[in-house]
């Protein structure tokens, strides 16, 4: 108890100066981290971008066209309407962020898969998935191993036979008809069915068709105005149409935030007629390294020329890889230690190494996969497959760890209800804990994969090449990745062009990646927070 003298029984003397003083170095702490990575950012962009080598008229015009505007309506909108400030932004950093994954989605469909082979594994999955709706509705009488086998035989001959079968097809619709059945039309019934909202039958089906119309159209609206008729198809479809989807949907739940389409429509606005003005009136832009052939260019001898393709497409490719391995092993794992196991000391030791295996350093993981995937199991080193799993295995501590806790933090009252009106375990762990704990599993292992992007020393200690001329075809091709590629600029081919150039432009196509995947972890996170 506290005394005249300032003391408290077992935490010693009280002093209002010492927590003040703690406070304030803690936010002296915080803001020197925060300012000296806003400084080493700013100086890569600027290196990467070079802001200053623009006309003076350029910066004019984009300051009139589109900074005055959105600090105007902004500035408005976050005063007197915050929600409809926050949900323009939103659709603005939903397109940005879409648009660029539209633009790796793009470049498999145009270098990597062809569309007729992607429609075939589409549709044997649907196949797969129709027969095993079938099975689940209309022989329920059948006990549940019988209908897990057959299920499990139709995915299997349909995986094996019905994508050979339409690669043979003499004659088969165009590549930008192919994307709209197979990409579009399953993006299309989502997002129409979010826009719908609590519309009827009708309004649904009408919000679904005129999303397909609006993707089929692009295979020909394309063309016309020089975009090929596959990256039109899917920019449609990854990008527009669900931010559109979104946009519309939002407006039907919330009519009160429509003035946030204005403000979004300020922002892409401006940005449109700036583009426009400085076009017309002949003002140079910025001199910057992350340009368009920069992006779609491989490497060469010279910083002028080097670009990052290759190393683009490689780092998609590792990361699907690493989602497919990771993802199911990462969350059964999780459910089985969270929901199954037993308390015991075994587990409990499991338990410790899986925590201990999320801190081992990740050259570590390089040389496990150098040991087992390569050494013991004779596989060739440097490409996708070996590559994606030894990154898998980089991640997968974080992802079991992420998933256990989503799973802990469903409401223990939820299992007990669901017991309480005769729900098996297997029935309560589908239907009522992994669905509430799906997006914190969805955004810790969105955070793990991108760790994983960003990793080089795994892909050095399993013989990944530092540069490739060519994008990988198969699971068996050789695969470079950004990060590697940055460091074959900045070790390699060490002068001060490519320092100066290449290394911060390709610096700054990977944090943006980064950004990018950790922005949807966070909106996943708030989303999930706020349905609380």
């Amino acid at each position: 108890m506290a005394t005249e003298s300032g003391e408290i029984e077992g935490f010693g003397h009280v002093s209002r100066t010492v927590g003040v003083v703690f406070r304030y170095l803690l936010l002296a702490a915080t803001l020197f981290g925060i300012v000296a990575l806003t400084v080493l950012l700013i100086y890569v962009a600027n290196d990467a971008i070079q802001p200053l080598t623009a006309d003076p008229g350029w910066h004019l015009t984009f300051f009139l066209t589109l900074v005055v505007p959105t600090l105007a309506v902004g500035g408005y909108l976050l005063r007197t309407d915050p929600a409809s400030f926050k949900f323009g932004g939103g659709v603005v950093g939903a397109l940005a962020v879409s648009t660029m994954f539209a633009g790796g989605a793009a470049m498999i469909f145009v270098d990597i898969v062809r569309p007729i082979t992607w429609f075939g594994y589409v549709l044997a999955l649907a196949i797969s998935l129709a027969g095993v709706v079938a099975m689940e509705r209309f022989d329920r009488r059948l006990p549940f191993l019988v209908r897990f086998v057959v299920a499990g035989a139709v995915a299997v001959l349909s995986l094996w036979l019905v994508p050979g079968v339409v690669r043979s097809l003499p004659v088969y619709p165009t590549d930008g008809l192919l994307l709209t059945a197979s990409l579009g039309a399953p993006i299309a019934l989502i997002v129409g069915r979010y826009a719908a909202g609590d519309a009827s039958r009708r309004g649904r089906v009408l919000a679904v068709g005129v999303g397909l119309a609006l993707v089929a159209a692009g295979s020909y609206a394309g063309p016309l105005i020089g975009v090929d008729p596959v990256p039109a198809t899917v920019l449609l479809s990854v990008a527009v149409l669900p931010t559109g989807g979104y946009a519309v949907g939002t407006v039907r739940r919330h009519a009160n935030r429509r003035p946030g389409l204005a403000f979004a429509g300020v922002i892409l606005g401006g940005a449109l007629l700036g583009a426009v003005a400085v076009d017309i009136l002949g003002f140079a832009g910025p001199q910057s390294w992350v340009d368009w052939g920069f992006l779609t260019s491989a490497h060469s001898g010279t910083a002028a020329d080097a670009g990052l393709y290759p190393a683009i497409g490689g780092s998609i490719l590792l990361m699907v890889t690493v989602a497919a391995l990771s993802f199911p092993l990462g969350v059964g794992a999780a459910v089985y230690l969270e929901e199954y196991a037993p308390d015991n000391r075994f587990t409990r030791f499991i338990d410790v190494n899986i925590s201990n295996l999320a801190g081992v350093p990740s050259v570590v993981y390089g040389l496990l996969g150098l040991g087992v995937f390569v050494t013991y199991l004779g596989q060739p080193t440097g490409t996708v497959l070996i590559g994606g799993a030894t990154l898998a295995l980089l991640i997968l501590p974080i992802v079991i760890i992420s998933a256990r806790e989503a799973l802990r933090s469903v409401p223990d009252e939820m299992r007990q209800a669901s017991y309480g009106i005769g729900a098996t375990r297997w029935q309560t762990i589908k239907n009522v804990v992994l669905p509430r704990a799906f997006p914190g599993i969805l955004t810790g292992t969105i955070l793990a994969l991108g760790r994983a992007i960003g990793e080089t020393a795994p892909l050095i200690m399993i013989g990944a090449p530092n540069v490739l001329f060519s994008l990988p075809t198969e699971f068996s091709s050789k695969v470079s990745a950004m990060p590697l590629q940055v460091y074959a600029w900045a070790s390699l081919f060490a002068s001060d062009p490519f320092y100066q150039a290449a290394v911060p432009a390709g610096v700054v196509v990977l944090l943006v990646v980064l950004l990018s995947m950790n922005s949807i972890a966070i909106v996943l996170r708030n989303k999930y927070q706020n349905d609380q």
